[in-house]
């Protein structure tokens, strides 16, 4: 069935993987979208994709998909329809919003917590959520130099500390100013802003080397109104081919 989503979630997988995941939201049912397979990066950025933009497409329902990644769907003759307005992509993310992560994904952490377990499995795996500007803050990965990690307090006043980014974007930032400094500007950009939506995601079932098993929480998406961070949101632009 031909559909068009928002953009909501645009998110890398490990160094060296020329995978993109992609997802949006259906701004017409509020349903939230995976399209699979994934995107290559080199689709990625031959249809000049980035969030806030309309992607359109047929997509067929996936009988194998599975909790907590019920929102996997088949696609196909995808199309990128340039970006929607700010207006828009606000509006997607309110009438998405839970209240906190332990509402969202209808479970509950324990202080400090990164990783949902196998069971009883979450019945979604991306959320957002709306978070005071004040409470978030980037921070450099004290063991892996170039990869950055976020600090916020959700809804219901519970602190999250060194949350994985996985957001392309932000990403991408970190790779390109590794200065002294940096980090210190973009916290105090985001400090000025009215709100920050999070979209907060999990990753497949995965065993740490530590042992540890779950589902790990990560940040897919940072998004701060009214003004978008243009120099994080820089992706290139391009045509509308059919991946």
């Amino acid at each position: 069935m031909k559909r068009s989503i928002i953009i909501t979630d645009l998110t890398r997988f490990g160094e060296g993987d020329p995978r993109v995941c992609t997802a949006g939201i259906d701004p017409e049912t509020g349903e939230c979208i995976r399209p699979l397979p994934y995107l290559q990066f080199s689709d990625f950025t031959r249809l000049g994709i980035f969030p806030g933009g309309i992607l359109s497409g047929d997509f067929a329902p996936n009988s194998s998909k599975k909790a907590p990644h019920t929102e996997d769907i088949h696609r196909k003759n995808l199309k990128f329809l340039g970006p929607c307005s700010a207006e828009d992509f606000e509006s997607v993310l309110k009438n998405s919003l839970s209240p906190s992560l332990e509402s969202g994904f209808e479970v509950s952490l324990p202080d400090g917590a990164k990783v949902i377990p196998l069971a009883p499995q979450p019945p979604r795996s991306i959320i957002t959520i709306k978070v005071n500007p004040r409470t978030v803050e980037i921070v450099e990965d004290g063991y892996k130099p170039g990869k950055i990690r976020i600090h916020f307090t959700d809804g219901a006043g519970k602190r999250y500390r060194f949350f994985s980014i996985a957001d392309l974007g932000f990403h991408d930032y970190a790779q390109r100013h590794r200065e002294s400094g940096a980090l210190n500007e973009l916290n105090a950009a985001i400090a000025e802003q009215d709100v920050v939506y999070l979209r907060i995601g999990l990753g497949r079932a995965f065993k740490n080397p530590q042992g540890k098993e779950g589902f790990w929480m990560q940040a897919n998406g940072i998004y701060t109104f009214p003004a978008k961070l243009s120099y994080i949101r820089s992706y290139p632009l391009g045509g509308t081919d059919k991946p």
